[in-house]
């Protein structure tokens, strides 16, 4: 789930994202001050607009905002309030972690990418990676499959140059890391950074 709020550009629309891959083809559905987004071909709901947000959820924000427990609990009352037919199933786990590079191999259609499996500690990623400075055996910072950066870049599934890729290798730079180096490279972590544990990046 991804959700955003622009009150000054947008209005008082929480603007609330389920599905990271994109909506073929759009049908809307109005329910209260609910604007349901679903694919139309199955009928799946894949976004909805929350209008007059600030009568359900206190938000101090503009842009990206944290999807917490407290804010989904708020979201599924206004759900119920509106007499919608919808259920939030979250995943609030992690979505930046400590991940180990255990192989890196070239990438068969490009000299600058490589294929690397990374061990987030509950399961190995295949992440395809272009920064020259990646090797087996470092740990790096992993932006899982969900993940929302900095720049408002959602992490999806993709497929580079014929080879899939679920997740992303960030550099300092990428994270938002005061200071962070200029050179191209992702961030090596120290070696006493647990696998598979939540990397907090800094707050904007």
């Amino acid at each position: 789930m991804m959700i955003s709020y622009n009150k000054q550009f947008v209005g008082d629309v929480l603007l609330v994202q389920l599905a990271t891959e994109s909506i073929v083809n759009t049908e809307v559905e109005q329910v209260g001050d609910f604007a349901i987004l679903k694919e139309k071909a199955t009928g799946e709901v894949k976004a909805f607009n929350l209008f007059n947000a600030s009568k359900y959820v206190d938000l101090d924000v503009q842009g990206n905002v944290e999807v917490s427990p407290e804010l989904v609990e708020k979201i599924e009352a206004a759900i119920q309030e509106n007499g919608v037919n919808l259920s939030l199933d979250i995943d609030f786990t992690p979505k930046f972690v400590v991940g180990y590079v255990e192989e890196k191999e070239k990438h068969p259609n490009a000299d600058k990418l490589s294929i690397c499996k990374v061990n987030v500690g509950d399961e190995i990623l295949q992440i395809v990676c272009g920064a020259p400075n990646v090797e087996a055996g470092q740990k790096v910072v992993v932006a899982k499959i969900g993940a929302v950066m900095p720049s408002g870049l959602v992490i999806k599934h993709s497929e580079l140059r014929g080879v899939a890729s679920s997740g992303m290798l960030c550099s300092a730079k990428e994270l938002a890391i005061p200071n962070a180096p200029s050179a191209k490279g992702i961030l090596v972590l120290d070696y006493d950074a647990e696998v598979g544990t939540p990397f907090e990046i800094p707050s904007k």
